[in-house]
């Protein structure tokens, strides 16, 4: 049996007495969300916030602790929605369901501003077994609007390198999740997938941790999955929520990296099931598939749709996924 290690992707809910704080500190309008200038009223919120989430972690028994991302007004957006070479516009809908962002336009050059990296530092301070995430590099270009590279591969190369001058400033971490959703979304065309694996490696060799490139809401396509193969990353995603049959037949079809992030519990739906049904669905990937090391157990996307007493449930659920006993 691979070791089970219980995490999440991030992208967590506000506790609602932050919600209101934040509403008062700074408003509820768009020109009000977070853009990389907030004041020290607004920071020491965020701050307490932050080391609310990770305790809740270290509560849950989760293997791998994260920052949490509640300053991530535009989910995966974020680090090029505060940068300053970047202007944000109109509100563009978050993939296919009721969020929005506001649309990144990048009218200069993308060089790393330490945003990202300053939210991880300061969670360093409250938790071991540290993980980062970050957008992958082919979702981060897609969502956003180039006005400067004026050519995709250009965009793509610049977004993967502004993300690794962004990881090159991590403190220690144990693991960086690239979330991608894209991939299966919005699939590469034929010439982005031969510069897809070297964007990838771009983030992954700026880090000294294990990657994992984790897509959601779907199986990659052939061609997509065979491109990420050929990165050098330590662990792909696979959401056994959206779509499992295509998942695990990818898994058999073409073979995984060394481990494997098992996406096993929904992470738009209010419903929790049991840790015991939860560590079935590894067990059965486990019994289907290829053999692996390590299989991250996490939800299948981001917590943020959740409210908050479902988002510890599901917490504690993560957490308790790596202790159960093998399912027959």
């Amino acid at each position: 049996m691979p070791d089970i290690v219980s995490t999440t992707p991030g992208l967590y809910p506000l506790p609602d007495w932050a919600k209101e704080d934040l509403r008062e500190r700074k408003g509820n309008q768009k020109e009000d969300l977070v853009d990389g200038t907030e004041g020290s009223a607004v920071s020491e919120t965020y701050a307490t916030v932050r080391e609310e989430l990770i305790a809740r972690q270290k509560t849950a028994g989760l293997d791998r602790v994260v920052e949490g991302q509640a300053r991530w007004d535009d989910m995966l957006a974020h680090p090029l929605a505060v940068h300053d070479s970047v202007e944000t516009r109109g509100l563009v809908r978050y993939y296919d369901n009721n969020n929005f962002y506001r649309e990144p336009v990048v009218t200069g050059e993308l060089t790393p501003d330490g945003d990202v990296a300053a939210e991880l530092t300061a969670a360093a301070e409250h938790a071991d077994s540290l993980q980062a995430v970050l957008p992958g590099p082919y979702s981060l270009a897609e969502l956003a609007t180039d006005e400067y590279y004026g050519d995709e591969a250009a965009f793509l190369d610049a977004v993967a390198a502004f993300l690794a001058g962004e990881a090159e400033q991590f403190p220690a971490i144990e693991t960086l999740f690239l979330l991608d959703p894209s991939l299966v979304t919005d699939p590469p065309e034929d010439d982005t997938h031969e510069r897809l694996p070297a964007a990838i490696d771009t983030v992954a060799d700026a880090v000294e941790a294990d990657v994992v490139v984790y897509p959601y809401w779907g199986a990659l396509p052939e061609k997509t999955y065979a491109s990420v193969m050929d990165a050098d990353i330590d662990a792909l995603g696979f959401d056994l929520v959206s779509e499992p049959d295509a998942n695990v037949y990818n898994a058999q079809e073409y073979g995984t990296p060394d481990d494997v992030a098992l996406g096993v519990v929904d992470g738009q739906n209010t419903r929790v099931e049991s840790p015991d049904t939860i560590r079935e669905r590894v067990d059965r990937f486990d019994r289907q598939t290829p053999e692996v090391g390590r299989v991250y157990a996490t939800t299948n996307t981001g917590l943020f749709y959740l409210p908050v007493n479902r988002f510890e449930e599901t917490l504690d659920t993560l957490g308790a996924v790596a202790r159960q006993e093998v399912v027959a």
